[in-house]
């Protein structure tokens, strides 16, 4: 097991030097999931909200988030994104709202961090939304499904 990179030789947390790594391109994919009640999964879908296009302020929230990584996770180094991608799809039969991020850059350190963070957003801002039709929402299986690039390669989660 890799030992974590955020704790110096004497345990204490510190930034990660990134300086000396070269610049490769990375991409990282991330889903999640928001299961909510029928009744307000038409609302989204219809966009009958009366606060707006739900599925548009997602998106925008996620790719904002995802360029604010940074300022909301204390070690992340501030990234020069080249994509964010978000895209949403609707599951009747469940009825849930997937979120999936694809975030790129060419440079010394992953994206992974920005995938999830423009993911968990998104599906935050469609909480937000609807919260008032419907307060039993819940959020889950926000996780990393795919990353490449850097010294460690490409990884995907196991099917």
């Amino acid at each position: 097991m890799s030992k974590l990179t955020h704790l110096n030789k004497q345990g204490e947390v510190h930034m990660v030097d990134v300086g000396n790594k070269a610049d490769s391109h990375r991409i990282a994919i991330a889903e999640g999931r928001i299961h909510l009640q029928t009744e307000t999964l038409s609302l989204i879908r219809d966009g009958a909200n009366q606060k707006g296009d739900i599925l548009a302020n997602a998106r925008i929230a996620g790719i904002m988030a995802a360029k604010r990584t940074a300022d909301l996770i204390p070690l992340c180094h501030p990234l020069s994104l080249s994509r964010v991608d978000i895209d949403i799809s609707l599951t009747e039969n469940e009825p849930a709202v997937r979120i999936r991020a694809r975030t790129e850059t060419t440079g010394p350190t992953g994206v992974e961090m920005e995938a999830l963070t423009a993911v968990q957003v998104a599906l935050l801002t469609i909480y937000d939304m609807c919260k008032a039709v419907d307060r039993g929402m819940t959020i889950d299986g926000v996780r990393l499904l795919e990353k490449s690039g850097g010294q460690s390669g490409t990884w995907r989660r196991p099917e």
